[in-house]
């Protein structure tokens, strides 16, 4: 038997974030299921900071990330996690709505969207075709180092003390007494509190424990690597604004390209589907007339959104000692620093410290949905 205060289930950006913002405070235990850390989601991300991605509802734990990412203390991390990229929204004429939209919807929360002409267009994506004359830039989108990131959060948690477990499976969990007691294929674990950070399988996790899930459902999106020897050597994150398509250089003559796919699946390890990947290259061929060379890469991973596609921070209302913290969608990454502080301190019972005082954490507690 072991014993600990908190169990993190999950081994990805969400379960170490939080567990380096618990494990100082608390003696902390963290399995998953996987035999390495970051093996899905986490581990296949496209790897940008945008403000605007993810809407409104979420760009606050963006913008409060911006800065922790940027100029990390220097205990975490003695150089920056953002590299220069920038964003243009580009569309149709009749994409002219969805533009306007887009502004307003951040006209009040300080995020810059300038718009763009044809010709200013042009001097960036030379070969972009007749019909997309709309822009929208976004200067403050910037690339992540996803994996300097995920290594920062492992040595600060372990740094505090935390535990790892890695093919460690829970299978089971009730509650015993004053806390839980948790079956897993390596032996059972008695904790005070569970936090249930397991991506696409939360809701799994959740029946596991007795409970009904939230409807956090898992999404595949589909990535592919191009060789393009026309394209320029460097792309910025260029997005649809209809949400048919984005894309980025990766290196002089290559680009990273997803069809913008949310296909419903399960909690499970995917691959890349033939339709997706020529959707991808077929909407893209639409944008420019640069030359395909060759597929050089494919692959997907899931993003798993509650059904308001907020992220979920906070204790279960039906039970004690269960805390959610899941339902990152595909922004996970980018807000990971303000997320962490946020369900680390609401895990706690402390007030938000400074970096994300301002949000209003009760957005994303998990009693906004009917709970059974």
């Amino acid at each position: 038997m072991t014993d600990t205060d908190i169990l993190v289930v999950g081994g990805g950006i969400a379960g170490f974030s939080i567990a380096a913002g618990l494990a100082p405070e608390a003696r902390v235990l963290l399995i998953e299921q996987e035999d390495q850390p970051a093996y899905h989601a986490s581990g296949r991300s496209v790897a940008f900071w945008e403000e605007s991605y993810g809407g409104p509802g979420v760009q606050p734990l963006t913008s409060a990330s911006g800065p922790l990412l940027e100029r990390p203390d220097p205990d975490f991390s003695e150089t920056s996690f953002l590299g220069p990229r920038g964003a243009i929204h580009i569309g149709r004429a009749r994409d002219d709505a969805l533009a306007a939209a887009m502004q307003a919807d951040f006209a009040a929360s300080g995020v810059a969207l300038a718009p763009v002409s044809r010709a200013d267009l042009l001097t960036v994506l030379p070969g972009l075709r007749e019909a997309w004359v709309l822009g929208l830039a976004e200067p403050s989108c910037r690339d992540i180092d996803v994996a300097g990131l995920l290594a920062a959060y492992r040595r600060a948690a372990r740094r505090a003390g935390l535990e790892v477990r890695l093919d460690t499976r829970l299978e089971r969990a009730r509650r015993d007494g004053g806390g839980w007691l948790v079956e897993t294929r390596a032996g059972p674990i008695r904790c005070a509190m569970l936090v249930n950070a397991a991506g696409a399988w939360a809701d799994d996790v959740a029946a596991r424990c007795g409970l009904g899930g939230l409807g956090i459902t898992p999404y595949r999106r589909t990535v592919v690597q191009l060789r393009c020897p026309d394209a320029p050597a460097h792309v910025p994150l260029v997005a649809d604004l209809a949400g048919d398509f984005y894309f980025k250089s990766d290196g002089p003559g290559r680009l990273w390209l997803s069809p913008h796919d949310e296909t419903p699946d399960i909690a499970r390890d995917v691959a890349p589907e033939e339709w997706d990947v020529a959707l991808a290259i077929d909407r893209f061929m639409a944008v420019t007339d640069w030359r395909i060379e060759a597929v050089e890469h494919r692959w997907a991973g899931l993003r798993s959104f509650a059904p308001d596609r907020l992220p979920v921070y906070g204790f279960d209302p039906r039970v004690a000692g269960f805390f959610w913290f899941a339902g990152q969608g595909g922004f996970g990454m980018q807000t990971a620093p303000a997320a962490a502080l946020v369900g680390a301190a609401l895990a706690l019972g402390k007030g938000l410290p400074a970096p994300v005082a301002t949000i209003d954490a009760g957005r994303f507690s998990p009693a906004r949905f009917p709970l059974v």
